[in-house]
C-alpha cells in the first residue's frame, strides 16, 4: 500500500488554519483520499491531556524548555499512535499545528537555542517531517482580535503573551517557509476563506499531478 501523505498547517495566533481544514479535507476526499484531521498539542487521548496543561493558565505557568518538553512528550505520542498509523494505512494525514510551531513559539518566542529543539524532536521523531506545509501568514493585531474572540478565555496561554513574542513567532514562520521552499507554501491569510480555500487547493492540485 502507498503511504499517505502528512499535510501540516502552521501560523500564528487566529490566523484561520482551522477554519481551512474541513474545505482541505472535503477536497482531498471528493479525490478519493482517506483524510485524518488532528491537531497539536494533541491528537492522541494522552497528547489531549498535555494540551491542557500547556494551553491553560498564564503565560508564565511553564518556562520555555519544560513547555517544549511536555509539547515533545505529547508529539511523540501523537506520533506514533495516530499520524504513523494513519499513514502506513495510506491515509492523508492533516494536521493543525507540528515542530514548525515549536522552533516559532519555544525556539524564537521564547528563547531555545534551535539546536536544541531539532536534537530532542530528531530523538523522538527522527526523520520524520512533512510532506506538505502551509504557513498563515496574518498581520498579528487581527490574528490575537480573533483568536480573543473565539478562546472566550480558554486555551488563551499562548494569546496572552506579549505583542513581542508574536512578532517573534511571525517572523520565524516566515523564515521557515523561505529556508524550506521543497514543503512551505505561505499563504497570505487576510484575504477571505472562500479566496483561501481555491488558492490551497490550486496548490494541492499542482503537487497532486
Amino acid at each position: 500500500m502507498e503511504r499517505g501523505k502528512f499535510i501540516t498547517l502552521e501560523g500564528g495566533e487566529g490566523a484561520g488554519k482551522s477554519t481551512q481544514i474541513p474545505y482541505l479535507k472535503s477536497f482531498l476526499e471528493a479525490r478519493g483520499y482517506q483524510v485524518v484531521i488532528t491537531r497539536e498539542p494533541g491528537g492522541s487521548p494522552g497528547a489531549e491531556l498535555i494540551r491542557k496543561l500547556l494551553l491553560e493558565g498564564t503565560p508564565t505557568r511553564w518556562e520555555p524548555l519544560t513547555e517544549y518538553l511536555l509539547l515533545s512528550a505529547a508529539r511523540r505520542d501523537h506520533i506514533e499512535k495516530v499520524i504513523k498509523p494513519a499513514l502506513e494505512q495510506g491515509k492523508w494525514v492533516v494536521c493543525d499545528r507540528f515542530f514548525d510551531s515549536s522552533l516559532a513559539y519555544q525556539g524564537a518566542g521564547g528563547g531555545i537555542k534551535e539546536e536544541i529543539l531539532q536534537q530532542i524532536y530528531d530523538a523522538i521523531a527522527p526523520y520524520f517531517e512533512p510532506d506538505i506545509t502551509f504557513i498563515f501568514d496574518l498581520p498579528i493585531e487581527i490574528g490575537l482580535q480573533r483568536a480573543k474572540t473565539r478562546s472566550f478565555g480558554l486555551e488563551d496561554r499562548f494569546e496572552q503573551m506579549p505583542f513581542d513574542f508574536h512578532q517573534r513567532v511571525q517572523d520565524k514562520f516566515r523564515q521557515i517557509s523561505a529556508k524550506n521552499p521543497h514543503r512551505c507554501y505561505l499563504v497570505q491569510a487576510h484575504h477571505t476563506v472562500e479566496d483561501i480555500s481555491k488558492e490551497l487547493q490550486s496548490h494541492m492540485i499542482k503537487l497532486l499531478k
